[in-house]
């Protein structure tokens, strides 16, 4: 069993956000994962609606699970999350949008 005493922090995933739900992020064996900072850079002229899900290992994206669900990011707009969610081996972020145009960049570290 780990102690989990080596943490370090880095960009844990930077990817397009489109229509469908896809995995951006998954904890790796023997780790424990804390997202810290979620950016999500609208391009397009238009609000883009985002998905973001936590979904621990095993399971699937839901409501259950979401951390942002249907929020709506102004046209040419960034929307910055902060706080501290604690993610373990084989959790799963997992993003979709109601279209393409939308950038997610999260931050985080990595306990091992």
């Amino acid at each position: 069993m780990s102690n989990y005493q080596n943490i370090i922090g880095n960009q844990l995933a930077q990817a397009a956000i489109t229509g469908t739900l896809a995995t951006v992020y998954t904890v790796p064996a023997n780790t424990r994962t804390y997202v810290k900072d979620i950016n999500i850079c609208n391009t397009t002229g238009t609000a883009i609606t985002v998905n973001i899900h936590l979904v621990p290992s095993g399971g699937t994206a839901g409501t259950g699970n979401a951390l942002l669900y249907g929020y709506s990011v102004a046209a040419n707009s960034i929307y910055h999350w902060t706080g501290t969610q604690i993610m373990l081996t084989g959790g799963l972020i997992r993003v979709s949008a109601s279209t393409t145009g939308a950038t997610v960049t999260i931050s985080g570290g990595e306990a091992t």
